[in-house]
């Protein structure tokens, strides 16, 4: 990534300390880290002191997807608008807010509301961080929001200093069409890299719910294994975000996303190969690792190609990828609840196979902008 000269919008905005934005992104996405790790890191303790069984906690993944879902749609016309300060810190209310009512839920429905506001924040998070850093950092997308991916599972103590920092201005705030802007959404290359994200999203809510389950009730493994399972997940993500940024100097963005998806299939068929404690740990650990580039590269690659309304492009891209998040989970817990938990994580397998498939569709008909594409 560049230093920290100034950078330019059009050749009139410049924006100086790019580091610290990205601080201030980390922050949010570390905090949408927690949300998507939310459910299934506390889903043990939760059905043996709510009850609740394998059909119940799939409509409360549902329930907090859909206010992720509904974040998504308002907040990306929110960022080309108003600009990211004013979704960061409405996000961040809300998340708060969430975490305290979860704090005092005692019963399914007020769980389900706990995480339905835990839900909007977080989507609001997730947009916000995104586009601010794609904005940031226009000349090299794919390996800053890899960068910021890896504090996906880190610690954010940089919550309050997003109102203290200069943000790039809104970006359409003058010239904001939403006729136009609603055209960019509906563009086919633009609904491409989305379809290829909803795999994803549900790939990675599916196992960041279903992990620590699928491995104590079908390996054996005791609760405490099982949720040292789902953390070696998270870690191997980070881990492989890393190195997916050093990676992209080398390699074409599209290849990335196709080589990660067929490795994520084969992690996924390992997985549901799996008999005992220690070669599903394992594999859940490739799976993440074979996840890291995905949902970042891919978000990288859509703004190279559509920069302009990028904070509408990423909500369309989001909306339609959590359609998957909603979707899968959800499904894999019902799955679960009648035949059992590998049949639930089938889907995963299937997502996967879709990625590879897609992203090989991309790289065919929408080459990076660097080969002569033309934006929008």
């Amino acid at each position: 990534m560049a230093p920290l000269e100034a950078i330019s919008h059009g050749g009139e905005v410049r924006v100086a300390g790019r580091r610290k934005l990205l601080a201030a992104a980390a922050a949010g996405i570390f905090m949408f880290g927690v949300v998507m790790a939310l459910l299934g890191a506390t889903l043990l303790p939760l059905a043996q002191r709510i009850h609740l069984d394998s059909g119940r906690a799939g409509d409360l993944f549902l329930v907090m997807n859909f206010g992720i879902f509904l974040a998504l749609v308002l907040s990306g016309p929110a960022f080309d608008r108003f600009g990211t300060r004013p979704v960061l810190l409405v996000s961040a209310l809300l998340l708060a807010g969430g975490l305290l009512v979860l704090a005092a839920a005692g019963n399914v429905p007020r769980l389900g509301l706990a995480v339905f506001v835990i839900g909007l924040g977080g989507g609001g998070l997730n947009t916000g961080a995104n586009a601010l850093v794609s904005d940031a950092y226009a000349e090299g997308r794919g390996p800053a929001l890899n960068v910021l991916g890896i504090f996906f599972g880190f610690g954010a103590v940089a919550l309050p200093f997003y109102a203290l920092l200069a943000f790039p201005p809104a970006r359409e705030a003058r010239g904001f069409r939403l006729r136009e802007a609603l055209g960019v959404a509906r563009n086919p290359r633009v609904l491409l890299f989305a379809f290829l994200l909803f795999f994803q999203s549900g790939n990675e809510f599916t196992m960041g719910g279903w992990i620590s389950s699928f491995v104590a009730k079908e390996t054996g493994a005791s609760v405490r294994f099982a949720t040292l399972a789902l953390t070696g997940y998270w870690a191997a993500m980070m881990l492989g975000r890393l190195l997916s940024a050093r990676l992209l100097r080398h390699v074409r963005d599209a290849n990335l996303v196709i080589a990660s998806g067929a490795l994520a299939a084969l992690a996924t068929a390992l997985l549901l190969a799996a008999r005992s404690p220690g070669a599903a740990a394992g594999a859940v650990a490739l799976i993440g690792f074979a996840y890291a580039a995905i949902y970042p590269t891919t978000l990288g690659m859509a703004g190279d190609r559509f920069p302009r309304f990028l904070g509408t492009v990423f909500g369309v891209l989001f909306s339609i990828a959590l359609i998957g998040g909603m979707s899968f989970p959800w499904a894999a817990g019902h799955l679960a609840q009648a035949s059992g938990f590998r049949a639930g994580l089938a889907l995963p397998l299937l997502g996967a196979t879709g990625v590879a498939l897609l992203g090989l569709v991309i790289l065919r008909t929408s080459p990076s902008p660097s080969v002569g594409i033309m934006r929008e």
